[in-house]
């Protein structure tokens, strides 16, 4: 035991260089400074330099979309039609939720309706 521990301190003290390698790029973007300005952590997720053409022709021309554009638009297509179908899903459930609430009330008011009612002299006190 003694002797490994010796050998990994002599290791320890041999090397004296150490290489840092960075993962990413990303971290080095202050996304404290952009949070506090209200933009998006990935500056090249979107702007126009990701959303417009990379040329126009001159004569008026539509032109053609990118591979990314492409891809980005489906994917904004099926996030839109996604949020349509929620949203009437949503709709349908306060619908249903209310139309329950007034069928609820409406049978408490049928059960107090046929209750018992008094007879003879209670009956006449009444009126």
């Amino acid at each position: 035991m003694l002797q490994i521990s010796r050998f990994c301190l002599t290791t320890a003290n041999t090397v004296t260089a150490q290489r840092h390698i960075a993962i990413s790029a990303s971290r080095f973007i202050d996304q404290k400074w952009r949070a506090d300005r209200g933009l998006t952590e990935n500056p090249n997720a979107f702007g126009p330099l990701t959303n417009l053409p990379d040329y126009t022709y001159l004569d008026g021309r539509a032109t053609p979309l990118g591979s990314n554009q492409k891809k980005r638009l489906l994917k904004q297509q099926e996030v839109a039609a996604k949020i349509v179908e929620l949203s009437s899903e949503l709709e349908f459930a306060k619908a249903r939720h209310e139309r329950l609430k007034s069928e609820a009330k409406a049978e408490k008011q049928r059960i107090i309706q046929n209750k018992l009612k008094p007879k003879g002299q209670l009956l006449l006190k009444k009126k």
